[in-house]
């Protein structure tokens, strides 16, 4: 029969299993969505190391350019290799970040992703994701009570909600950024600011869905 602390690991790291694979879809997400634009400015020259997703024929708004970083000299490749990583990062996430090792293959996958045009901004995620990574099969970190038991079963019952809230708020930073488009707001710097703003309450959101991992299932049980 189990322990009570030993229900409480199998739940954080459940919890924890499921926020890094958000996490990492949301990292590949950001590599399709850089490798898309970089296709369509097509089989030319980057300008160097640091580069700009959206090109001038593509450009919506004045910071919609979505900078990134490549290491391949074409905007073509890089943006096909962006799009194949990308893609690798969400299937090894969703199906096999818990695995031995899931920990540094997701960074690995992130890293080279970030080099072949994935993305600047998306680095915040990816080592939110990889520290979530390395809790995954680990007891619940003593920063998982500082709530009251009601307060962690309530996040773990909605810890789903949390989790499609902070994807919602992801797909509105994603459209702001490539389209500058927020309704009844024409302002550049605040349509920039919202962006922002999304993408720190979408971070706070998974976090939140973090915190009520110790709570899971949590039953009385005697040995």
């Amino acid at each position: 029969m189990q322990t009570t602390s030993q229900i409480e690991e199998v739940a954080a790291s459940s919890a924890a299993r499921t926020v890094a694979a958000a996490l990492g879809v949301a990292v590949g997400i950001s590599g399709i969505d850089h490798g898309f634009f970089e296709i369509l400015q097509g089989n030319t020259a980057t300008p160097g190391l640091f580069i700009q997703a959206i090109g001038p024929d593509q450009l919506m708004w004045v910071n919609g350019t979505e900078d990134a970083f490549t290491i391949i000299p074409n905007f073509l490749l890089t943006g096909i290799l962006s799009i194949l990583v990308g893609v690798a990062m969400i299937i090894w996430s969703v199906r096999h970040v818990d695995m031995p090792g899931g920990s540094r293959i997701f960074l690995g996958l992130g890293l080279l992703m970030f080099l072949v045009g994935g993305g600047i901004g998306m680095l915040a995620f990816l080592f939110f994701g990889w520290w979530v990574t390395k809790r995954i099969h680990r007891p619940p970190a003593l920063w998982a009570s500082l709530f009251s038991t009601p307060v962690n079963q309530t996040l773990t019952r909605i810890r789903p909600v949390l989790i499609s809230a902070a994807f919602v708020l992801y797909a509105i930073a994603l459209e702001i950024a490539v389209t500058g488009w927020v309704p009844g707001v024409s302002d550049p710097t605040l349509c920039l600011a919202i962006c922002w703003i999304s993408l720190f309450l979408m971070m706070g959101l998974f976090g939140l869905a973090l915190f009520g991992a110790p709570a899971n299932d949590r039953v009385e049980v005697t040995v």
